[in-house]
């Protein structure tokens, strides 16, 4: 992994993002059962929300990255697989899959 992106986010803002997220994808998982049917363009857009918290950083770095010539890069890749996941309805593992890239740079920086 490149260390080019640590000096943007410290580890410990990285890890308030990650068990924010994790909070608000359980809470989304338990809100429709207690609450109200979640579906639709509200559900789309809460799973987005989520997706953009976690994942901006390495979304930034992708398109940076495409910009200078680094098209193959991890942030890209793993843009490539989440938002992928994203758009063909599977919101919970787009973000699973964005969360477990960002808990593994957490580990290793």
């Amino acid at each position: 992994m490149s260390h080019e992106h640590h000096h943007h986010e410290t580890s410990k803002n990285m890890l308030w993002r990650i068990i924010i997220a994790i909070v608000m994808t359980v809470m989304l998982q338990f809100l429709p059962e207690t609450v109200a049917p979640l579906d639709g363009y509200l559900r789309f857009a809460l799973f987005l929300i989520i997706y953009i918290f976690i994942g901006w950083n390495v979304i930034w770095e992708a398109f940076s990255g495409i910009f200078h010539g680094e098209v193959f890069d991890e942030n890209f890749l793993m843009c490539v697989a989440s938002i992928g996941s994203f758009f063909v309805g599977e919101y919970e593992e787009s973000i699973m899959v964005m969360l477990l890239y960002r808990i593994g740079e957490w580990l290793q920086g």
